[in-house]
């Protein structure tokens, strides 16, 4: 069923699913642990002390009570890493202790935050070395979900397990019972349960990217969530993964979506109850729990030939209340433009090259080895560098770059309206991730958006989409694939606001 319409710029237009669900690309799990419940007057994590998180080694159950712990390189130690909370409009204080043995840095993704605490390297700030630390301070103009991870090396840096969850609470309570955050991720195993270390695989980067076959709710096998009849939920998804787009069902329950991308969208119900999240992308459900007491009901991966139950809404005995709470009322918009100067914008097509079957052709693959091999090694030593370093798979706008080249794809002034359409002559899909900013997915006809705002959009084989932003935040911002092997092999860039 389409969405109400909402009025444009000059036009109005409607949310249509199948176009949401194939352009957002948007996959979509769930992930949640009891311990990171979120309480509605949870306490904020603004004060006169920076949070100290220490990238370093650890151990997570990727298989399950009764399997191996498995060596992973986490935020203090853990995969998801620590639940970080703020209230928007608050500051937010990070200190990162780097135990691993390579540099790294933290990026905010979906923040928009000021240009030097982004944690894009060589581009925003250094690399944090071994041994040292690095001070992030910023002030949440959002509320909303959003997450943090690595930047540097981050294709294997985050396939170790190198994120976690930030929530910017909104101003006041927006109606829910329960509010749980879901991180969903696949996972290259090893017979053993370790994670496998042929990392920068030529294959992979040439193809979708590193696809794993094991797959986690927060860090667990099949995480189990406590629910009560009557009951409503907030349940955050974010998708962690490298480069699979997770599509997800949440059986006999018809959740409604809220928020993309850490802000709030007009309020719909997901088709089927499914919904799907691309490499980066979040959503906020709110689900009405409305299965007698004593009930159980799975939510599902699609992997593309079966379904996979990662999560469970588990019904306790007794009832929350005699009936469902009443209406959903939008979440609290955040300060984003509500208008956008079309006719005075900057328009640039973006090509997307390269890649197995791309426009590339066999220069695309020079420079790298093409084994696609590490040799093993512990989890306390640096990993050897082989596989595609120094290979320019794929391009962005006929260039391949690493993301911090000395000339950015384009200067704009601050507050001027940007068009990009991506177009995707490539056999495989690109989630297209834009740092500092959220923007509009446009219709295909004229110049209307959709009722929501996004940082990442998945641009399908063989498609065009277009995307509009003002560019209002100062500074060098990347831009680039979230297929992180994309990225590392040429799919990357920047731009300036001045």
């Amino acid at each position: 069923m389409d969405q109400p319409r909402k009025p444009l710029i000059a036009n109005r237009c409607r949310l249509r699913r199948r176009e949401f669900l194939c352009g957002v690309g948007a996959s979509f799990a769930l992930l949640a642990q009891p311990s990171r419940v979120i309480a509605k007057d949870g306490a904020s994590a603004a004060q006169n002390e920076f949070r100290v998180v220490t990238a370093r080694t650890g151990y997570a159950s990727l298989l399950g009570a009764s399997g191996p712990p498995t060596d992973i390189w986490g935020y203090d130690g853990t995969c998801p890493g620590p639940l970080l909370k703020v209230r928007r409009g608050e500051e937010m204080k990070v200190r990162l202790v780097n135990a691993l043995p390579e540099p790294t840095t933290i990026h905010w993704h979906g923040l928009r935050l000021r240009n030097a605490m982004d944690g894009a390297p060589n581009l925003t700030q250094l690399p944090v070395p071994p041994g040292s630390s690095f001070d992030y301070r910023f002030t949440a103009r959002d509320s909303g979900t959003f997450w943090y991870h690595s930047h540097e090396n981050s294709s294997e840096q985050l396939a170790r397990g190198l994120y976690g969850l930030l929530i910017v609470e909104e101003p006041h309570d927006v109606g829910v019972d329960r509010d749980i955050a879901l991180v969903v991720d696949d996972w290259r195993l090893s017979p053993d349960g370790s994670i496998d270390t042929a990392f920068r695989s030529m294959r992979d980067a040439s193809r979708e990217g590193k696809i794993g076959d094991h797959f986690t709710a927060n860090g667990s096998p099949l995480f189990d969530i406590p629910v009560a009849t009557n009951e409503r939920l907030r349940l955050r998804l974010v998708n962690a993964a490298n480069a699979r787009i997770m599509a997800l069902r949440v059986d006999r329950h018809e959740p409604t979506v809220m928020a993309l991308d850490g802000q709030p969208a007009e309020p719909f119900v997901a088709r089927e109850a499914r919904v799907a999240l691309g490499p980066g992308n979040r959503a906020d459900l709110f689900i009405d729990a409305r299965l007698a007491p004593g009930s159980t009901s799975e939510i599902l991966l699609d992997t593309g030939m079966r379904e996979v139950a990662i999560a469970r809404l588990v019904y306790a005995h007794a009832r929350a209340r005699a009936a469902p709470l009443g209406d959903m009322r939008p979440l609290p918009a955040n300060p984003l433009p509500e208008r956008m100067d079309f006719a005075g914008a900057l328009k640039l097509d973006v090509a997307l090259d390269g890649g197995m079957m791309g426009m590339m052709g066999p220069r695309g693959l020079a420079g790298g080895n093409q084994t696609g091999q590490t040799s093993k090694s512990g989890p306390g030593t640096a990993p050897s560098r082989q596989g595609y370093s120094g290979a320019a798979i794929w391009s962005l706008a006929r260039r391949a770059s690493d993301g911090h080249s000395a000339r950015p794809l384009f200067s704009v002034k601050r507050g001027r309206t940007v068009v990009l359409a991506f177009a995707n002559r490539t056999a495989f899909p690109h989630a297209m991730h834009i740092h500092g900013h959220h923007f509009r997915l446009l219709d295909r006809l004229d110049d209307g958006w959709k009722p929501f705002w996004l940082d990442t959009v998945v641009v399908p084989a063989g498609q065009t989409w277009r995307i509009a932003f003002v560019a209002d935040n100062p500074g060098k911002w990347m831009l680039h694939c979230h297929m992180l092997e994309h990225q590392e092999t040429g799919m990357a860039t920047w731009f300036e606001v001045g």
